[in-house]
């Protein structure tokens, strides 16, 4: 009898055991997966990319076609973007909202077997920098959001979120405890909170420590990376009460908690929607801090070790999963730079996964011709027309790597022309007259990459979609892409 009592007993805490940890994975990894790329890594290898290093949920900031296509029946859960953009259509009108669930939504759940789980109103709408342009919209853009899910008897299922900036709260005194929210939009914020936990939401919030370390150059250094294990907290670590915040990332991410935790709110339940480091385009922008701040990131994730105030690890939306030359600089070059995987899904750096695994690079990746586009042996630097042929060519193509501190920022002066001729002639897929300018350029099988400068051969898109077979919306996207090509070759060829 006490032998039968053991055994139920064993039985039930192993029960027990397994609901826990299949509820919450230790390798479960999310990211947000990027579009804006001239030649995009094919949606079949990516979706595949992102399985083989144990991600299982994806975000897309809006409803790219080739992407949520790749992803069906994929196992992988996915958030949704709606853009700003389209944030005061929506909320003006729920027909309008109505017609984006059954487009972006429905059909892509029942035609592809998407497994959509949340609808991102937005991105960032509260921005200080956009003065207010899209505070009146958000929240009826929600609703109405909200509304539609319900109409198509998707609300169970698909949840609607807004992501929003850390510059949403703010603590006068440093301290997170001291928490609120920003006093200009604290009614917006505590309505919009309410909305969300009422309707079964969830809050995302991007944190960004990269970006508090680059906008002061007084701002403490390891206070924005996490704590090595064993290693003494960093001098500029916050006390609050009991509680020493050793990082910036605990210290946000509490500040918010405490703002909502003020107001009412403390139950919603919070995700980061963005949080990462670039590699390029900036001083601060390196393999070498991010590799620094992504496994520190990762090893939090994986061991599901939370913040002071929530001792559990959000689901945590890793920025980002690839990188993308078609992004607005804005905000900096290193806007283009923020990916974990090269634009062609190698890994910029090691890291270390569940179990001490290894990220692994993409597969079945295939590239344009093994040639790049260099400045003429016989060409000079001091050529009038090299200005007006260099300026032209990082008009239309990425050079971002060639800012001061970054990789390619120490080529000397014939590198930085025919790096930015390359990035042209790779972007315009190597076309015929893609590497003229003016007769200054050769093409050459001789890879000119030199130290951690790397001159790239593009994704080979075309090869792919006729092996694979391209959508509708891809071959539409490759046909204006050509018009334009053609139009710019005809200059460049002069």
């Amino acid at each position: 009898m006490m032998g039968s009592s053991s055994a139920a007993v064993q039985a039930a805490v192993l029960l027990w055991l397994a609901v826990v940890f299949r509820a919450r994975p230790v390798e479960a990894l999310a990211a947000n997966w990027g579009t804006r790329s001239r030649h995009p890594l094919p949606g079949d290898v990516t979706v595949r990319l992102l399985k083989d290093n144990g991600f299982d949920k994806a975000k897309l900031f809006e409803a790219d076609p080739a992407a949520l296509q790749a992803l069906g029946h994929s196992g992988i859960q996915v958030m949704l973007g709606l853009p700003n953009e389209l944030l005061a259509s929506v909320a003006g009108n729920v027909a309008a909202a109505e017609q984006w669930v059954q487009q972006n939504v429905s059909n892509y759940l029942s035609k592809y077997g998407v497994d959509i789980r949340y609808v991102a109103v937005g991105n960032e709408p509260f921005l200080k920098s956009y003065k207010g342009m899209f505070e009146a919209a958000t929240l009826p853009a929600a609703q109405n959001v909200q509304a539609a899910l319900v109409k198509a008897g998707l609300a169970r299922q698909v949840r609607v979120t807004v992501p929003l900036n850390a510059d949403v709260y703010e603590s006068l005194d440093g301290r997170p405890s001291s928490g609120d929210f920003r006093p200009d939009i604290t009614t917006l914020m505590t309505n919009l909170v309410r909305f969300l936990l009422d309707s079964g939401g969830v809050l995302a919030i991007n944190i960004y420590p990269f970006l508090s370390l680059d906008a002061d150059a007084n701002f403490p250094r390891d206070y924005a990376y996490f704590p090595a294990p064993g290693a003494p907290p960093s001098q500029a670590s916050v006390q609050d009460g009991n509680v020493l915040y050793t990082n910036v990332f605990d210290a946000n991410y509490d500040t918010l908690i405490a703002a909502l935790e003020k107001h009412g709110l403390g139950n919603i339940t919070v995700v980061v929607g963005e949080i990462g480091w670039p590699t390029d385009g900036d001083a601060n922008a390196n393999v070498a801090s991010a590799q620094r701040f992504n496994q520190g990131l990762f090893d939090r994730i994986v061991a599901g070790k939370g913040t002071p105030r929530r001792s559990q690890m959000p689901d945590v939306y890793v920025f980002a999963l690839l990188d993308e030359d078609n992004k607005s600089v804005d905000p900096g070059n290193f806007e283009r730079h923020w990916g974990v995987f090269n634009y062609d899904g190698s890994p910029k750096y090691s890291l270390s996964l569940a179990n001490g695994r290894a990220i692994v690079p993409a597969k079945g990746v295939k590239y344009l011709s093994k040639q790049w586009c260099v400045l003429r042996s016989d060409a000079s630097p001091t050529d009038p027309a090299i200005v007006g042929a260099v300026g032209y060519a990082c008009q239309f193509a990425d050079c971002t790597s060639l800012s001061p501190g970054s990789s390619c920022g120490s080529l000397d002066v014939r590198g930085n022309i025919s790096y930015a001729f390359n990035q042209f002639f790779q972007s315009a897929s190597q076309q015929k007259g893609s590497c003229a300018f003016n007769n200054l350029a050769v093409i050459t099988t001789t890879d000119p990459s030199q130290g951690t400068c790397r001159f790239r051969i593009e994704i080979d898109t075309g090869r792919h979609d006729r092996t694979h077979g391209a959508s509708a919306a891809a071959r539409a996207a490759a046909a204006r892409g050509a018009v334009v090509l053609l139009a710019l070759l005809a200059i460049v060829a002069v």
